[in-house]
């Protein structure tokens, strides 16, 4: 039978402590009404003493979400409490999440308190905490560097004085998944009267292993993770929601776990999250960046093409994402380009996909990654019923604001390598007239034209000329992202197609 995992979200919360972060009012709120749709089971909407924006957006939150608890975070001081339980006053599902710290380091340090006054401590929160709700939450500050012992100890006098949820936070991130899953354990089999408590698990990702540490507490009795959107929160942020629910979902059968989250708005969160904290998500992130369902690889292509499951265990469409996406660059192979191509309504003979297809991989250790304008481009302007007279092998230009321009041109011909160098008023002159000294064809250059095919920096060049001689009047074309290369190569389209027409 599967047991459901209760999604504790601390985004307006332990999220918007991240440096830099500073959500108003009508923010939290906006964000608070996608959690819901997300599906979350708790929503802590801030840290009410810690600030009139922090109380104002709790109390806001608890105006506008009925269907989910909405938590407020509190230190176990009566005034704490107080300022927690009035921020709450019109939740329809209040939730005080209290705490003290259990590891002697901050109880010598930063709280300066003895383990017996921190036992009082969580005592009378709680029980203060009861007086404005049923939900009372506890957490053992910085629990994995505490005494195990000491630890069970706190937990059971919170319990005993009426909280429903006990919190074990990996507060600086510092557990190993094993360690973790082994105190998890240890609290569960030394706390009496858990059968109808919530243990609940809150890491912190310094290592790297918040996620990981979530799922092994999972698996050894935890029933709720607190999670951040986009795994936002101090120093190198929480555990990843997103991430924590995908897992849960993709390997529920082996889990024998569950929770209620609507993956489907999971981009559309992660979206949101983004844009009102400034905080980017980083394009090989999990579940949310913008590569997660993106494949560049030959023979990933090839596999996706044939069957998806090859290389996806998601689907992209589960968590909002329209569709997988081949991207071409020069990684991709022969079969993802021909179906690119095809999809773009290009049907082209064998030699010409050949010629295209290496087009496209020189233009792809370029510029990198190729969107649908440059394959356009590139068929349109390189795959042409055009004898090649002349093909460019090689080019050199030099220029400056105190040089003259001289450029030299390597083409080969018939019989082999030519090359030549000119001056000119400007680079492409300079090469224009190389060319004409290894062509020795009689021309006039009627026309230039240049023009961006794609968008970016990188974007691709696309040259068109009109050259004439003798009477007949022909039009070239290049596309490069080197505009130089692109008018050379439109320059020797041009003198190919004259010698056509000779």
């Amino acid at each position: 039978m599967s047991r459901k995992i209760y999604i504790f979200d601390t985004t307006l919360r332990d999220g918007e402590q991240a440096p830099g972060i500073h959500l108003s009012v009508k923010e939290k709120l906006e964000i608070a009404e996608q959690l819901e749709k997300l599906n979350v089971d708790i929503i802590e909407a801030g840290f009410p003493i810690s600030s009139e924006s922090d109380f104002k957006g709790v109390q806001e939150v608890s105006k506008k979400i009925k269907d989910k608890g909405v938590a407020a975070l509190a230190r176990a001081i009566p005034k704490d409490i107080e300022a927690a339980g009035s921020a709450l006053k019109d939740a329809s599902r209040p939730v005080i999440h209290t705490f003290v710290s259990s590891s002697d380091i901050h109880l010598k340090y930063q709280f300066k308190k003895t383990r017996e006054e921190a036992l009082e401590m969580a005592r009378v929160a709680v029980k203060m905490a009861r007086n404005y709700t049923d939900v009372v939450e506890f957490s053992a500050m910085d629990a994995t560097r505490s005494d195990w012992d000491f630890l069970c100890k706190l937990f059971r006098v919170a319990i005993e004085s009426g909280a429903k949820i006990i919190n074990i936070p990996d507060t600086v991130g510092y557990s190993i998944p094993n360690e973790y899953a082994k105190l998890v354990e240890y609290v569960k089999n030394n706390v009496k009267n858990l059968e109808d408590k919530i243990i609940s698990v809150h890491c912190h990702n310094d290592l790297g292993l918040a996620v990981a540490n979530s799922i092994v507490a999972i698996e050894h009795g935890a029933s709720q993770v607190e999670c951040a959107v986009n795994g936002i929160g101090e120093r190198a942020g929480n555990a990843s929601l997103e991430e924590v629910a995908m897992v849960i979902d993709t390997r529920k059968k082996d889990l024998k776990v569950h929770t209620d989250i609507n993956t489907r708005e999971i981009l559309r969160t992660s979206s949101l999250v983004k844009y009102l904290t400034g905080y980017l998500v980083a394009p090989n992130k999990a579940i949310v960046g913008k590569n997660a369902f993106m494949h560049e690889a030959g023979i990933h292509q090839d596999g996706m093409l044939k069957e998806r499951t090859t290389y996806e265990i998601i689907k992209p469409e589960d968590i909002g994402v329209k569709s997988s996406k081949l991207v071409l660059g020069k990684h991709s192979g022969r079969h993802a380009f021909v179906k690119r191509l095809e999809e773009l309504n290009f049907k082209l003979k064998k030699e010409d996909i050949e010629k295209a297809f290496t087009r496209f991989k020189n233009l792809a250790e370029k510029k990198g990654q190729i969107n649908d304008k440059d394959l356009k481009a590139i068929v349109e302007n390189e795959i042409r019923d055009v004898s090649e007279y002349f093909k460019l092998d090689y080019y050199q230009v030099l220029s400056g604001s105190n040089i003259k321009a001289t450029s030299t041109v390597g083409i080969i011909v018939e019989d082999g390598l030519k090359q030549s160098a000119a001056y000119g008023d400007g680079p492409i002159d300079a090469s224009f007239k190389a060319i004409d000294m290894i062509t020795k064809l009689d021309t006039k250059l009627e026309d230039y034209n240049i023009e961006a095919v794609s968008e970016g920096k990188d974007a691709i060049g696309s040259v068109r000329i009109v050259v004439s001689s003798g009477g007949t009047e022909v039009m070239g074309s290049g596309i490069s992202t080197d505009i130089i290369e692109a008018s050379i190569k439109a320059y020797i389209d041009a003198m190919n197609r004259i010698v056509e027409k000779i």
